[in-house]
């Protein structure tokens, strides 16, 4: 079986403002016609089909066009819901879907029900918050590592029924570089599964995190299809092409439509630099090291590099902002104790922390109930 591993579509984000349906339309133009040139027999979207429980219109019609033209390649479609996904609405009609070679797997208590395609079981574990199947799996304590433990055990029982076996799965696996444009999922402080997790399974194919990641040489994240934040700038976009039941994947690199950057350096240094002529049509993040703040600073910019969209200053000899330091990529509960001892000029106690950040959970919960 040829499979693509792909995941976090992230369809309906903007990045800084900049609208990315093109060029989530052209990453979809890209898998199919790599479909068709590679012969690939299954394509995996392992979560993160859209940036928001309810997405905007052409989100919906550009995922609906996406899996018309991939089966109409030839390739059937295995897709679970993530962090980001509504799982009810994304899993709406899945069984009658399923005769279209459409197979959504958004319900955890399908998770070991597999998609039998030749001699390959496919099983699709959607994102599970561990607070909604605690209950239901009678499980031990409230983690990742609890919730996606008692799924793997289920599929390894499943499993040895068939010849070959591939699990789509969306979570964090521990030793895995996040970025800045991932949501939050720690449950008590702790985000990661372990990679232990995965054994008994020819391939595991991850979503969740934005860059593309081999955690072995059978479980390996695809990573998202454009840049999502600054701080995947120097990300190789794309998709993993694999022969199930062989060693390795190929990566399969997906089209640019824009490229991302960071610039750093006085106002007009960064005018001047003539080696800084292949930036001028990337979207930039820049930072300027000036003494004093140049006025009109960013107008002066865009008039050399027009897709300037963030802006920072780092005075030469400074300390770093404060703010930017305390919130960049920051875990919402660590944002919202922070703001607590700002406000208070105290930390919350033990007791107001573990309040907080059941919360914060809870809310992260109730909208993948949405």
């Amino acid at each position: 079986m040829r499979l693509l591993h792909t995941s976090d579509w992230h369809l309906g984000r903007s990045f800084h403002r900049e609208s990315l349906i093109e060029g989530q339309a052209a990453f979809v133009d890209h898998l199919v016609e790599t479909v068709r040139a590679e012969r690939v027999d299954v394509v995996a979207v392992s979560g993160d089909v859209y940036d928001r429980a309810l997405p905007p219109v052409d989100a919906v019609a550009l995922c609906n066009e996406a899996l018309r033209r991939l089966v109409s390649a030839g390739a059937r479609v295995v897709m679970i819901s993530g962090n980001h996904d509504s799982a009810r609405r994304l899993g709406f009609g899945a069984d009658l879907i399923d005769a279209a070679g459409v197979h959504l797997r958004t319900d955890p208590s399908r998770a070991w029900e597999p998609v039998v395609i030749g001699d390959v079981a496919l099983y699709g574990i959607p994102y599970l918050e561990p607070e909604l199947v605690r209950g239901p799996w009678e499980l031990s304590e409230r983690s990742h590592t609890a919730a996606l433990s008692h799924a793997m055990g289920l599929i390894r029982a499943d499993a040895v029924r068939h010849r070959r076996s591939v699990v789509l799965a969306h979570a964090f696996v521990a030793g895995g570089a996040a970025s800045d444009s991932e949501r939050d999922i720690s449950v008590g402080g702790v985000a990661h599964v372990p990679l232990a997790a995965f054994e008994g399974v020819d391939y595991v194919a991850l979503g969740h995190l934005h860059g593309r990641q081999r955690m072995a040489d059978h479980v390996r994240y695809s990573g998202s299809p454009l840049a999502y934040s600054f701080s995947e700038a120097d990300h190789v976009k794309g998709s993993w092409l694999v022969t199930v039941g062989s060693p390795g994947a190929d990566f399969v690199p997906a089209p640019v439509p824009r490229p991302v950057g960071r610039l750093r350096g006085t106002l007009d240094d960064l005018l001047a630099d003539p080696a800084l002529a292949v930036r001028e049509d990337h979207w930039l993040h820049v930072t300027l090291t000036d003494a004093v703040r140049p006025k009109s600073a960013i107008d002066r910019l865009r008039a050399r590099f027009p897709h300037t969209l963030a802006l920072a200053f780092d005075p030469q000899g400074a300390a770093p902002a404060r703010q930017a330091v305390r919130l960049a990529g920051r875990p919402e509960a660590e944002v919202a104790l922070d703001f607590v001892r700002e406000v208070r000029g105290e930390p919350a106690d033990a007791m107001e922390e573990r309040l907080l950040r059941e919360a914060v959970e809870a809310s992260r919960a109730k909208e993948v109930m949405v």
